[in-house]
């Protein structure tokens, strides 16, 4: 079951960005982070939007004229969020009907807490399911 708290899954401390930021800061945290959203805030930590891999996709704009773009330029002002005591099966639900990856967690005032994505409720799962499995140390990768 999925009624735990949000709090308890969520990444607090998320790394943002702000709508003034070019679009070249966007891409730099996308790829050398491997992020695949990064909410906007304003200088008060409040939320105003989103902006993702996707964007940047669509955009059909060039790496070159990443920095001649703001992120307010891009980004999804319409976001989805949820609070923090919010319930894991609340944000399932959301990713499935909506195929989201990620959701912002917002206090009563619309402050930037935390984020949840899909990967943290497949860990939630796989950790309940195999909670004495070292997956990590077994995985072996190969090098092509």
């Amino acid at each position: 079951m999925m009624n735990e708290r949000i709090s308890t899954f969520m990444t607090p401390n998320v790394v943002t960005v702000h709508p003034d930021d070019t679009l070249e800061v966007v891409k730099k945290l996308l790829f050398e982070k491997h992020f695949h959203h990064l909410p906007v805030v304003d200088s008060n930590g409040k939320l105003k939007g989103i902006i993702t891999s996707w964007d940047l996709i669509k955009s059909n704009k060039r790496f070159e004229e990443y920095g001649d773009y703001k992120v307010a330029d891009l980004m999804t002002t319409n976001v989805a969020t949820l609070g923090p005591n919010d319930l894991l099966g609340a944000a399932a639900m959301v990713f499935l009907k909506h195929l989201f990856h990620g959701l912002p967690i917002v206090g009563d005032d619309g402050t930037l807490l935390g984020i949840i994505t899909t990967h943290d409720i497949l860990k939630y799962e796989f950790q309940k399911e195999y909670p004495d499995d070292v997956f990590v140390r077994d995985t072996h990768w190969v090098e092509s």
